[in-house]
């Protein structure tokens, strides 16, 4: 008899279920609006699918998940969703025809296979971050994004390269108004007390799967599902990806359940033309949150967030009264985010469709994976280790 990995066991359970019973088709709207479906009803699907569904030029027409109380929520949560189509099996809902667009919301290490798939039934797509939990994985996804048709958008949940605020901050580097940049630091620090104990309310054969971005076969772990945010925007900063990276971290806490190997780490990049990227992450900080990327160049220092962007410059030269007051006297500009950047992705999304002018952000999206995963080979083997090893080891 085969012998069937945990990793194919629960990409089945994801995938093969039955379909449901077809509920009532959308209400009548306008026949230009782009049709879209959701794979995957958990929180993120729920609520990036809000925004997309609030969107006058979209319709939601079909919903998927495999566990039926996530598609409950869905149509308790999401606008029209309880007039749409629901299905448990991702292959149905991409088989409908007046299906246009996909929002790919399901657990990390399953975006390769949906993206893939959707690609193939010629959908566009809006796919969560990151593009993988693995090498094998991200390299799956760019296969099939080199083979998608070219006239489908493929964006990717990386959300700050739609900002206005980022786009001010970006344009301000590219006038050279901070001269060269040398040094970009991301920091991802955030979180809640730490977790003493665990306990699931689902049955031993969903749990897993129901818990997924514990464990870093499915998540791709803390560096990956959750800093890579940080990560992609160094990279599109930088116009380029690591070349290596050495980084160390570990545990503050016990993990009561899953298996992270780091709640803290500090990952050391480093970029082509002497460039350096420093991820600096710091899970369980008790409510604190200090999320946020600095630029530094010769003539000045650009600090983003996902609710303001900074352009600092030299300080003028003044007497100070006191040569241990620190206060930053060197702001220049500063923006604040009208909304909350999402909708700007979302909207990015629909409006590429709409005026037929798609695009594809697959390989940032890999690269900027990528570097993720490389920062955590980096911390797991607590050595440098290159773009290029990372690549053969899968």
């Amino acid at each position: 008899m085969a012998v069937i990995s945990r990793r194919r066991a629960l990409a089945g359970a994801a995938a093969n279920l039955m379909i449901l019973p077809s509920e009532t088709v959308f209400g009548s709207q306008a026949n230009s609006a782009v049709s879209f479906g959701i794979i995957g009803t958990g929180g993120r699907g729920r609520y990036v699918g809000t925004h997309m569904a609030r969107d006058p030029r979209a319709r939601l027409t079909a919903i998927c998940d495999v566990f039926p109380d996530r598609i409950d929520l869905a149509k308790t949560q999401v606008p029209g969703a309880d007039k749409a189509r629901a299905f448990r099996d991702y292959r149905d809902l991409l088989a409908q025809s007046d299906v246009d667009a996909v929002l790919i919301a399901t657990p990390v290490f399953l975006h390769p296979e949906h993206f893939e798939a959707a690609a193939a039934a010629g959908k566009h797509i809006y796919c969560e971050k990151p593009a993988g939990a693995d090498v094998a994985g991200v390299k799956r996804l760019m296969r099939a994004a080199e083979k998608a048709d070219r006239s489908k958008t493929l964006a990717f949940g990386f959300q700050q390269r739609f900002s206005p605020e980022y786009l001010a901050a970006e344009r301000i580097l590219r006038e050279g108004k901070i001269g060269k940049m040398t040094l970009m630091l991301s920091y991802w620090i955030l979180g809640g007390p730490p977790p003493e104990r665990f306990e699931s309310k689902y049955p031993p054969e969903e749990e897993k799967l129901r818990h997924w971005a514990r464990w870093t076969e499915l998540s791709g772990g803390p560096i990956v599902e959750q800093d890579c945010h940080g990560l992609d925007t160094l990279n599109w900063f930088a116009r380029a990806r690591p070349l290596s990276a050495v980084g160390r971290g570990g545990l503050r806490y016990p993990v009561p359940y899953g298996d992270w190997t780091s709640d803290h780490h500090d990952i050391i990049y480093t970029y082509p033309d002497g460039l350096t990227g420093w991820l600096l992450s710091i899970k369980f900080t008790a409510g604190y949150r200090d999320v946020k990327e600095q630029f530094y160049g010769s003539k000045g220092m650009l600090e983003t967030a996902r609710t303001y962007y900074k352009w600092h410059g030299p300080i003028p030269t003044s007497p100070l009264t006191n040569a241990d007051d620190l206060r930053d006297r060197s702001l220049i500009e500063r923006a604040d985010s009208k909304r909350e950047i999402t909708i700007d992705a979302v909207e990015a999304f629909f409006t590429s469709i709409v005026e037929g002018k798609p695009f594809s952000m697959a390989r940032d999206a890999a690269e900027s994976t990528l570097t993720a995963i490389l920062g955590r080979m980096a911390h797991e083997y607590r050595r440098e280790v290159t773009w290029e090893e990372m690549m053969r080891s899968a």
